[in-house]
């Protein structure tokens, strides 16, 4: 804790499952768009911007390493519905999502209910050892394809694409866009670096146990490689697995599901990140931010079976590190439920504003929407210096 700024104030209006409210800069939680992770009217992730930005920075070269890696899988695509939008380039263009990896083994460990009568086993309570990451879509393990592989396959889409000829000289954004996702996909095809850094397994026996044998810590693990690697923005999301109000969505079984679960995996895993980046250099020029759409009730729903707490927004926390962030630092205060921020106010915005500010990024900077007006990337954000070193 001693590395940490804890924010106990953050607070805004929407108790929803509003990640792109959270991680972006639209200026309200919409209901009807949530769940349509590339409508019109979103706005670009961080992870994205911070992309764009060093983009158009270096003049659309492809980098070595992607800059915007997000793991294990694609946030919702492992519980009953279909994924919600939040991380992704949105309003930028797919060209901005993310770089997902994926994850297929199952769960080793029972997980407590997350309803009566259906546990399961979560592979963020527990996998086995030789349980890997791979790249969303890539059902090859192996880092590399053979070089004449490689080869036919460009002559292939050569093929392909002088067939596509008229439609290329008219070079309409679309064409531009697949042409650089072509790209970048052979990128990462011709080397083995995404691959290598993503295989926690090279890692000793000691490091991997200190981070926790879960989905959760190994990803944690991967992520602090991708850094060492080069990768400029990596998020690790601990999603609802299963069943849609999972993991940390603790409407039922709240009690149990956190002690058996939830804080032991998040604070194994979380310390060792911390201490690991430190120990190797890195935390004080790497932003850690833990972040989520909301909190939970201050008072429990004793009617939920196992007793359950719903969403909250009037006042939840968040804890930062690294990259600027203040040590040892306690920020705002609540009412003596919880319930209400009674000192410092912080916006989920304000966070994203900071963030920009550490990254090296003017957050009054803007980026396009689809019809080329200016977007604020932070939206109504500001800088919090009360945060910072």
């Amino acid at each position: 804790m001693d590395r940490l700024t804890v924010v106990r104030s953050l607070t805004h209006p929407y108790p929803l499952h509003g990640t792109v409210y959270a991680t972006t800069g639209i200026p309200e939680v919409d209901t009807k768009i949530e769940a349509i992770p590339r409508h019109p009217r979103q706005w670009p992730f961080i992870g994205s911007v911070v992309d764009y930005l060093d983009d158009r920075k270096e003049g659309g070269a492809v980098p070595a390493m992607p800059r915007n890696v997000a793991l294990p899988f694609v946030m919702g695509s492992r519980n009953e519905y279909p994924p919600l939008a939040g991380p992704y380039g949105a309003m930028l263009g797919s060209r901005y999502d993310p770089v997902y990896t994926d994850f297929t083994p199952q769960g080793t460990t029972l997980a407590p209910d997350v309803r009566p009568g259906r546990a399961f086993a979560d592979p963020f309570l527990g996998i086995r050892p030789t349980d890997t990451l791979k790249l969303a879509g890539n059902d090859r393990q192996g880092p590399r394809i053979a070089d004449a592989r490689l080869a036919l396959r460009h002559s292939l889409l050569a093929q392909f694409d002088r067939a596509r000829r008229g439609l290329e000289q008219r070079e309409g954004p679309g064409t531009s866009t697949f042409a650089q996702l072509q790209e970048a996909a052979f990128a990462l095809l011709a080397t083995g670096r995404l691959h290598d850094a993503l295989d926690y397994t090279r890692e000793p026996p000691r490091v991997r146990e200190a981070y926790g044998m879960t989905l959760f810590g190994q990803s944690c693990l991967a992520a602090r490689r991708l850094v060492e690697a080069g990768t400029r923005f990596v998020t690790v999301i601990w999603d609802a697995y299963g069943l849609n109000a999972g993991s940390w969505d603790t409407h039922h079984n709240h009690f149990a599901r956190l002690k058996e679960y939830l804080l032991p995996v998040f604070d194994r895993a979380f310390s060792a990140l911390i201490l690991d980046l430190e120990g190797r250099g890195l935390l004080d020029e790497t932003l850690v931010l833990v972040i989520s759409e909301h909190g939970r009730t201050p008072l429990l729903d004793r009617k939920a079976p196992g007793g359950g707490r719903d969403h909250w927004s009037r006042a939840y926390s968040q804890v930062y590190a690294g990259g600027g962030m203040g040590r040892g630092r306690v920020v705002g205060a609540t009412d003596r439920l919880g319930g209400d921020v009674v000192e410092t106010p912080v916006s989920p915005k304000d966070i994203l504003a900071t963030a920009f500010h550490l990254l090296g990024i003017d957050p009054d900077t803007d980026v396009p929407d689809r019809e080329g007006r200016p977007r604020r990337i932070a939206g109504t954000g500001v800088l919090r210096p009360e945060l910072l070193v």
